[in-house]
């Protein structure tokens, strides 16, 4: 090979392996999409009640890289989103985490609604239609 061939090589090999910043190669809308996807898992981790250290010990991640997955970041393997999803929930799809389909996230969603401690009295009822 000529001398010029091995510097382009290098040189290819070198920015291959560089990490690149996703951040700035995506949109708001992308951003925003990510941001979703790591408060979806965020809040079924909630809802089952698994801390964010054991999940992580659990998929074989750091509990910063958790985090950061929880974030959102754009930094995180797609590969290790994953993994994070199933030591949470286990045989749970994506898409169901990402619908709020998911038995735990629903009892969720149902606990976070206000409630009221009694029922209306008929004088309250009739005080309140219009």
């Amino acid at each position: 090979m000529s001398d010029l061939t091995d510097i382009f090589i290098i040189d290819l090999r070198y920015y291959c392996s560089m990490k690149k910043d996703q951040s700035t190669l995506l949109t708001s809308d992308h951003l925003d999409q990510l941001r979703h996807v790591g408060a979806c898992l965020a809040r079924l981790r909630l809802a089952r009640r698994v801390r964010q250290a054991d999940a992580a010990v659990r998929a074989g991640i750091a509990r910063s890289t958790a985090a950061l997955i929880e974030k959102g970041s754009p930094s995180v393997a797609f590969g290790s989103v994953i993994r994070y999803l199933d030591a949470i929930a286990p045989k749970v799809s994506l898409a169901s985490v990402l619908m709020e389909d998911e038995a735990s996230m629903k009892t969720l969603s149902f606990n976070e609604q206000t409630q009221r401690a009694r029922g209306l009295s008929k004088a309250e009822l009739a005080r309140l239609d219009f």
